[in-house]
């Protein structure tokens, strides 16, 4: 029978690359390591740490394992922990949270103020959302992430839903779109600035507008750089409405004359922060922020 207590030496020894540095980490004799690695090498068939001038380099097999472990060791220590009730009086905590642009701008100052309001200990810090990678959920670098599902995330990650969004056009106030009629023909008309992390030159609202083809002046990576440009000059930006509520003041936003699918928002976290009491009462929060009813949303 394999001895589970090879788990915590491993992931030790991984995350340390030495086996005095290891020893030291969990009060073993440097010899007594040896014999766990020694024991380790056998039972997966594989050096995992090799010789490398004065210090050892991981094998590739290690790096495979390295991913995994952790987290079991953690959900097995999480297991054996006696259950406390959560006292968020005494939380002393910082909580990363990953979002698009926007999400912050809408949504912050409300979550904020009801994290102050519920656990004075606890503070939010807020990244900005430049890829879908799934790393930073799984390697602990951030509590939550909002965002679309799509296939770029890991497959273990949790997702529940926050709220539907759609896309609107805006333009500065004056513009000639926020007069009158807008028409497909008139929309597809005017020069717009596309919003693409990866430099496309179509998307979603180009195929609901088909056959009409729109003039796409430029192209920018974010919501927040294509309302700067709809607000000086006479670009039409096509943004998310709910996302952009706070970005878009003082702007005129309208209903596409075609409408593309919707988008649902959601909230992401990885499966080994489920049980955590602190982590749910966050997500809790989350969802009772962003799930408040909406504000009117065209400004004329």
């Amino acid at each position: 029978m394999t001895d589970l207590n090879l788990l915590v030496t491993l992931d030790v020894l991984l995350a340390e690359g030495s086996v005095a540095a290891a020893a030291r980490r969990l009060r073993l004799s440097p010899s007594a390591m040896s014999r766990a690695l020694a024991r380790l090498r056998e039972t997966t068939g594989d050096p995992l740490l090799v010789r490398a001038g004065r210090g050892l380099v991981p094998t590739p097999r290690a790096l495979e394992l390295r991913d995994q472990v952790g987290p079991l060791v953690e959900a097995a220590q999480a297991l054996l922990r006696p259950a406390q009730a959560l006292d968020l009086s005494r939380l002393v905590r910082t909580f990363t949270l990953r979002a698009s642009e926007g999400f912050v701008e809408t949504f912050g100052p409300e979550l904020i103020a009801r994290v102050a309001a519920e656990a004075p200990g606890a503070r939010l810090r807020f990244l900005a959302k430049t890829d879908r990678d799934s790393g930073p959920l799984r390697d602990g670098r951030v509590d939550l992430e909002t965002g679309v599902v799509g296939q770029a995330q890991g497959p273990e990650i949790r997702a529940q839903a926050l709220f539907r969004d759609r896309f609107i056009g805006v333009v500065r106030g004056g513009h000639p779109l926020s007069e009158g009629e807008i028409t497909p023909a008139r929309y597809a008309g005017a020069r717009h600035v596309l919003v693409s992390r990866r430099g496309a030159e179509a998307g979603p609202v180009d195929e609901a507008l088909a056959p009409l083809t729109r003039e796409i002046a430029t192209v920018v990576d974010g919501f927040s750089a294509a309302l700067a440009l709809a607000r000086a000059s006479d670009l039409v930006a096509t943004v998310p409405e709910r996302h952009t509520a706070t970005l878009r003041e003082g702007l005129f936003s309208f209903p596409l004359p075609a409408t593309p699918p919707e988008i649902t928002i959601s909230l992401l976290w990885h499966p080994r922060m489920d049980a955590d009491p602190a982590h749910r009462w966050l997500r809790g929060c989350v969802r009772d922020v962003t799930r408040r009813e909406a504000p009117a949303p065209y400004t004329e």
